[in-house]
C-alpha cells in the first residue's frame, strides 16, 4: 500500500460543497461581506475572492498548462503562496459580491470537470507537501487538499457570519480523511523500532480513527488494529482546526486526550495539513 493509505475519491463532492458556499455567501448582507476573517487582515469578501483565486489558477494550470506567477528570488513556497494570493485578493477588492458569486456560479463545473479527467493514482500535478517532501502525491491526494481548502474557507465565512453549517458527514468526513493523511509526515522526526503504530481517534459524526506505522524505515499510513503505541484523540471541530491553525497547538492540546509514547503524541498533536 501507498505510504498514504488508500485512495479517497472525494470529485462528487465539489458541487454540493459549492452550492453550500454559494447559498451561504447568497444569504449574506453588505455588512457581512465586510465581517473579519481568521485569516489575518480578510474580511469574507476577501475569502470569497481567494476561493475564486484557486478555481482560476487550478483551471488555468491544470487545463490550460499556464505556469503562473514566478517565485521572485529566494522566495520560499509559503511566501510565494502568500504573495500571490494577497496580490490576487486586493485586485479583487474592485469585484461586487455579486459578480464574485457569479463567478464561483460558473468556473465551479469548468473545474469539476478538470476533476473529472484527472487520473486519480497517478502523480499529482501538485505535490501536497505537509503529506510528503520526498515522495510524488498521488492525484487523488491533491483533488482531495483542495476540496478541503474549499471547505475550510466556507467553515472560516460561516465562523466570521454566525451562521453554523456544511458539517453534515457527507462533506465534512473527507477533510478529516485527507488531513489524516498529514499524520506520517508529522511523525517524520520520531524513528522507532519496526511496526511501531501511533494511533489518531477524532470523535463526532465525521470523525474516525487512522493509524501510522514505522515501517522500511518511515512511516506510514496503515488499517488501524492492534497495540498502539501512542494514542492521541480529539473531537471533529478541534481536529480541522488544528490542522488548519484555526487554533493553536496549545490550544488543541487542551482539548485532546493522550497516552502513550510522549514524544510521538506531542509531534501528533502539531499535525498540519495547510502550507505554512
Amino acid at each position: 500500500m501507498s505510504i498514504f493509505g488508500p485512495l479517497v475519491d472525494v470529485r462528487p463532492l465539489f458541487p454540493r460543497e459549492r452550492q453550500a458556499m454559494l447559498d451561504l455567501l447568497g444569504s449574506l448582507s453588505p455588512a457581512d461581506w465586510a465581517r473579519a476573517t481568521v485569516c489575518p487582515g480578510w474580511d469574507v469578501h476577501d475569502l470569497a475572492a481567494h476561493v475564486l483565486n484557486d478555481y482560476m489558477r487550478r483551471l488555468s494550470g491544470a487545463r490550460d498548462g499556464h505556469a503562473g506567477a514566478v517565485f521572485a528570488d529566494d522566495e520560499t513556497l509559503p511566501a510565494y503562496l502568500a504573495r500571490t494570493n494577497d496580490e490576487f485578493v486586493r485586485a479583487a477588492r474592485q469585484l461586487s459580491p455579486r459578480l464574485l458569486v457569479e463567478l464561483l456560479e460558473q468556473l465551479g463545473p469548468q473545474l469539476d470537470a478538470v476533476w473529472a479527467a484527472h487520473d486519480l493514482e497517478a502523480p499529482a500535478g501538485l505535490n501536497v507537501s505537509w503529506a510528503a517532501t520526498d515522495v510524488d502525491s498521488p492525484g487523488w491526494l491533491d483533488v482531495g487538499r483542495e476540496y478541503t481548502e474549499f471547505w475550510v474557507h466556507q467553515q472560516q465565512v460561516r465562523d466570521a457570519v454566525c451562521l453554523p453549517g456544511g458539517t453534515e458527514p457527507e462533506l465534512m468526513a473527507p477533510v478529516l480523511e485527507i488531513f489524516a493523511r498529514a499524520l506520517p509526515f508529522t511523525l517524520r522526526a520520531h524513528d522507532r523500532p519496526e511496526g511501531t503504530v501511533a494511533d489518531l481517534e477524532v470523535f463526532g459524526p465525521a470523525g474516525g480513527r487512522w493509524s501510522a506505522a514505522w515501517r522500511a524505515g518511515r512511516w506510514r499510513m496503515e488499517t488501524p488494529g492492534g497495540e498502539a503505541a501512542a494514542h492521541v484523540s480529539m473531537d471533529q471541530d478541534t481536529f480541522w482546526r488544528l490542522a488548519t491553525r484555526g487554533i493553536g497547538v496549545e490550544e488543541a492540546r487542551a482539548r485532546v486526550k493522550a497516552s502513550g509514547d510522549p514524544e510521538l503524541t506531542a509531534a501528533m498533536t502539531t499535525l498540519l495539513a495547510v502550507v505554512a
